[in-house]
């Protein structure tokens, strides 16, 4: 049995000498894992890095066996954001998520594209944005959506400005406001009929902290929490990232 397909790789763990167990999202495929060797000689350095994009082959004697792959590198991602920190940790803690939420071998052609989406965003001043949103389409894909489009009590599309944690739906300001103790913020950049004049307002770190801090709330419950997953030290890098930024955003 033999494939051929396009695909992100998410994580390599050495196996004999010159071997790694790689891991990867593939386009039609979803997650799989396969046998790569000679992984360490001169000519794949580099290729095997979590967040590069490569053309990858898998043949296995039968279906159910760990396989072989062979694979040539069609993007290096990671090259292009090494002098970039932030940009760099979202993509490892993209790649992080994608491997522990995901079961293999089932296909996710949509959240596939989203990721070389955010791939290509990850190298623009948006990066955080699109990684935020990023984390929203992966609580979609795995069943858990947030509803942020209209207000959950009133069914309006404007200023909404929470989120119910119990729903994941959108609350607005008027509804929400008397319970807002209770709800979860929706930073202006995510909700869609938020007033412009509310992301001008608010400082963009601040709506960035409040998104990471939304996505997580699901994340950590709904999955983590509900599934036995030990939380992602790579996000909780990205995390901790955010929060110095807007730390130093407000001295």
């Amino acid at each position: 049995m033999d494939w051929r397909d396009d695909a992100i790789v998410l994580s390599t763990r050495k196996l004999g000498e010159n071997s790694v167990r790689l891991s990867v999202l593939t386009r039609d495929y979803g997650r799989y894992a396969g046998m790569v060797r000679g992984a360490t000689s001169k000519s794949m350095r580099g290729t095997l890095e979590p967040g590069n994009e490569v053309r990858v082959g898998w043949s296995a004697r039968l279906s159910e066996h760990l396989g072989q792959f062979r694979c040539e590198l069609t993007g290096a991602h990671v090259a292009d954001l090494l002098l970039s920190p932030g940009p760099l940790m979202a993509l490892s803690s993209a790649c992080a998520m994608l491997e522990v939420t995901l079961p293999e071998r089932e296909a996710h052609t949509t959240l596939y594209q989203g990721t070389v989406a955010l791939l290509s965003a990850l190298k623009t001043e948006q990066w955080l944005a699109s990684y935020i949103r990023w984390e929203v389409g992966l609580l979609d894909e795995l069943g858990y959506g947030l509803s942020l489009d209209r207000c959950a009590a009133t069914d309006v599309a404007d200023d909404l400005c929470f989120v119910s944690p119990k729903s994941g739906r959108a609350v607005s300001e008027a509804a929400g406001t008397a319970y807002r103790d209770r709800l979860l913020p929706l930073p202006a950049f995510l909700a869609a009929g938020r007033a412009a004049q509310s992301s001008r307002d608010q400082g963009l770190n601040e709506q960035f902290r409040q998104g990471i801090k939304l996505t997580g709330f699901f994340i950590h419950r709904d999955i983590f929490e509900a599934k036995g997953v030990k939380p992602v030290a790579a996000r909780d890098r990205l995390v901790s990232h955010i929060w110095r930024a807007v730390d130093a955003d407000e001295k």
